[in-house]
């Protein structure tokens, strides 16, 4: 197998809540050992690109700024680029990523997990933006995540779904599974798509995702994942490992045929 780069979720792939997941930051370390860019993708609304950057680096991780990548950034730089006004249904944390944009042109409605902020009040204006014309854009559909209690949580997805039935109008969605994201990550370690793996937990966003853009995908059954995932996939990944070490060992092994 030729492996130049390897994409990684983190959250229930890497930790969860601030638990590092066994064996995942030496293996992140064998992967920087054998020279194998890394790039850090997470579908995480809650918390803006400094609070996980400092969370990586405080279980052990060795991560620079550019090599993590979140939806609000991709989002940052979109609304920078179309002169958007963003009109934000996020978590209060987040804000601070939205911070300092001048005013836009046109009203732009971004959507991330708001947690306790997605209240009717809030649902409706949003809605009413988007019937008013305003671009639709969702930082990740995702259907759920694993919680810090170890239960699934309702992710953006439900609430994305929601607004684009009664608007009747269809998301730009910013995270995985996007091809930009994947691109924009290839791109930072000029690593070609078929020459580049993604680990994660979630089979839909982060493993079909990517093999859709041409890359290799490895699910882990740690996370969000559920038994079987694999099989209702319709795309197969291109294998299925207990958790990152032991994706690790298979890539590595891999590569060495």
């Amino acid at each position: 197998m030729q492996l130049e780069g390897v994409l990684l979720d983190i959250g229930g792939v890497v930790y969860i809540g601030d638990r590092p997941l066994p064996g995942a930051v030496d293996a992140i370390g064998r992967l920087r050992d054998a020279g194998i860019a890394i790039r850090f993708l997470t579908n995480s609304t809650r918390s803006p690109h400094r609070v996980l950057l400092r969370k990586l680096r405080d279980i052990g991780v060795d991560v620079a700024a550019e090599e993590l990548f979140t939806p609000a950034l991709a989002a940052r730089r979109l609304i920078e680029e179309e002169g958007l006004a963003p009109h934000l249904l996020i978590h209060p944390s987040l804000e601070e990523d939205f911070a300092g944009l001048p005013s836009g042109d046109r009203e732009a409605v971004i959507v991330g997990d708001a947690g306790e902020g997605f209240s009717y009040a809030a649902l409706n204006a949003a809605f009413r933006a988007l019937d008013r014309g305003a671009a639709f854009l969702a930082l990740a559909n995702n259907r759920s995540f694993r919680d810090v209690d170890g239960e699934l949580s309702l992710d953006a997805g439900p609430f994305v779904a929601a607004l684009a039935f009664a608007s009747r109008r269809e998301p730009i969605v910013l995270g995985k599974p996007a091809p930009n994201f994947f691109e924009s990550a290839l791109a930072s370690m000029a690593c070609p798509a078929g020459a580049a793996v993604m680990i994660g937990d979630d089979v839909e966003s982060d493993v079909i995702g990517a093999m859709k853009c041409g890359l290799s995908g490895v699910l882990v059954r740690t996370g969000k994942y559920r038994e079987g995932a694999e099989r209702d996939a319709g795309l197969p990944p291109d294998a299925v490992a207990d958790d990152l070490a032991a994706a690790v060992d298979w890539l590595l092994q891999r590569r060495s045929v």
